[in-house]
């Protein structure tokens, strides 16, 4: 949507919030000077991949192989979060593999072939190609057995997620469009990495799983689903 409006006008200004990685589609110039008549609020957070390893590791502390689930057609950039990914695999000794997929019955395999050996574990990474698919995502992954992190909450029924608070842009947001309306200009607005993350663990499919969730883990959960 706010690539179809960015089309469309170089003038009115425009502020968009929940979008994955406005400087890769091309809507921003860069994060801190987005630059043109656009700006807002990203959930891209170099940061985020480093927990997602750490979060699976806790949960699943035998994981020795973690899987990065993506569609490269409508996933985000890998490279927005390769660092900390690889940094927090190293400081774990987890081996990290790439593993991209184009069409729905490829999912399977990516998830068959991780659970094959002890010590598989699986990261869900942001994408239109993973929400629309995220059903099977996470039946498939409760029939393998394969522990799981998702990147946000509306991954109902998976192992564990840990994401950005949607709801949080939305009340930032009129902040930078009262600005814009007294004066600022867009392209001086810099484009806000996410501040506040939801982490949310599913004991039913934990115990499914036979994983004892660490107390400490469960005390800073915003969520327990039982």
């Amino acid at each position: 949507m706010t690539e179809a409006l960015a089309r469309e006008t170089q003038t009115i200004p425009i502020v968009f919030v929940n979008v994955s990685d406005p400087v890769a589609s091309g809507i921003s110039a860069s994060l801190a000077r987005p630059g043109g008549n656009i700006t807002g609020f990203s959930l891209a957070s170099s940061e985020q991949g480093g927990k997602w390893v750490e979060l699976l590791n806790e949960i699943a502390p035998r994981t020795l192989r973690m899987a990065l689930l993506f569609n490269p057609e409508t996933g985000v950039l890998l490279q927005n979060y390769m660092s900390s990914i690889r940094a927090a695999a190293s400081s774990f000794d987890v081996e990290v593999k790439v593993t991209p997929v184009h069409a729905t019955d490829e999912i399977e395999g990516v998830i068959a072939a991780q659970a094959r050996d002890p010590g598989g574990g699986l990261i869900v990474m942001p994408g239109a190609f993973n929400v629309t698919n995220r059903e099977a995502i996470i039946a498939l992954a409760a029939r393998y057995r394969l522990p799981t992190i998702y990147y946000h909450r509306f991954y109902t029924g998976g192992l564990i997620s840990y994401g950005a608070n949607f709801a949080e842009q939305f009340h930032q947001a009129p902040d930078y469009i009262s600005r814009i309306l007294k004066g600022a200009k867009p392209a001086e607005l810099p484009v806000q990495a996410p501040t506040k993350f939801e982490l949310v663990i599913n004991l039913k499919t934990a115990q499914a799983l036979d994983l004892t969730v660490p107390p400490l883990l469960l005390s800073r959960a915003d969520e327990v689903i039982e």
